[in-house]
């Protein structure tokens, strides 16, 4: 999940494009990048190519990130995405545990009445000071929540925190990573809006990086194979995670030495998880 391509719902021209483009996912939008008149035009058109693309065999994740639960798309939104094979439903808005259950509440009954199935995870926007502050809770609050997801636009710009200043965007993804490590669940880090600026792009990547994140968010194609690099494991990671896997089946549970370093579980639960990645990269490849 290195990258995951934002495609606005109302834009079908680029659905295609999209589904063909580098990117681990792809995330349908019906929220932001739709105007309240084109809601239910996009809506149809997502269902549509969805129903018809073979993304499974194009090796692709989907998301489609609906309108807030208390919005008056939402529920269309539910009765039209719920039913599609599709692997997370992106949730806007949420700031606390009771609309995280609220929302649950109101999926469940959709899915019942329509007789789905298939429990579809959740991928939630973290993205006020609010949602902030309660994201290990939120994470935690349903066993479908899969991961978090950090938004720094709608959480720094009302508020006038510089995004150029990378202490300030280091901060609100170091409490995001440790609420979604707390909770068991991915983090995901956001968009950026410099369509250009591949310096600031890779540098907010980096940092979350650094911080294990899954990938990061992308606004434009040429972003893809950005992401893509920064988050794909070095050839020294993937060596050092093979050694160790392999020092670990030969020695046994307890600690034991690789290289000069000592070893234990947790570093061997990061090596066990940078082979995971590869394998699922060669797969999207």
């Amino acid at each position: 999940m290195r990258s995951k391509l934002f495609v606005p719902g109302s834009r079908p021209a680029l659905f295609a494009k999209a589904m063909a483009s580098d990117a681990d996912m792809l995330s349908f939008d019906l929220e932001d990048a739709v105007a309240g008149e084109d809601k239910a035009s996009a809506r149809a058109q997502v269902v549509a190519f969805l129903q018809s693309a073979p993304h499974r065999a194009a090796g692709k994740q989907v998301v489609v990130r609906v309108n807030a639960w208390n919005s008056s798309a939402w529920e269309d939104d539910l009765r039209a995405i719920l039913p599609l094979d599709i692997d997370l439903l992106n949730l806007p808005k949420i700031e606390s545990v009771e609309q995280l259950r609220q929302a649950m509440s109101e999926i469940d009954a959709v899915e019942a009445r329509l007789g789905v199935r298939r429990a579809v995870g959740l991928l939630v926007n973290i993205e006020t000071p609010r949602a902030l502050r309660h994201a290990a809770k939120i994470a935690q609050a349903h066993p479908r929540v899969r991961g978090l997801q950090l938004g720094l636009g709608d959480l720094f710009e009302p508020y006038g925190i510089g995004r150029a200043d990378l202490r300030n965007v280091h901060a609100a993804q170091y409490a995001l990573r440790m609420a979604a490590a707390e909770a068991g669940a991915f983090a995901y880090d956001a968009a950026f809006p410099g369509l250009d600026d591949e310096a600031g792009f890779r540098a907010e990547a980096d940092a979350a990086r650094g911080l294990g994140f899954s990938g990061k968010s992308c606004v434009h194609p040429r972003q893809v194979a950005w992401a893509n690099d920064i988050f794909a494991p070095s050839a020294k990671e993937i060596d050092d995670a093979r050694r160790t896997v392999q020092k670990a089946d030969e020695a046994g549970e307890g600690a034991f030495a690789v290289d000069g370093r000592m070893v234990d579980a947790p570093f061997l639960a990061r090596a066990r998880a940078v082979l995971a990645l590869v394998d699922r990269n060669k797969g999207t490849a």
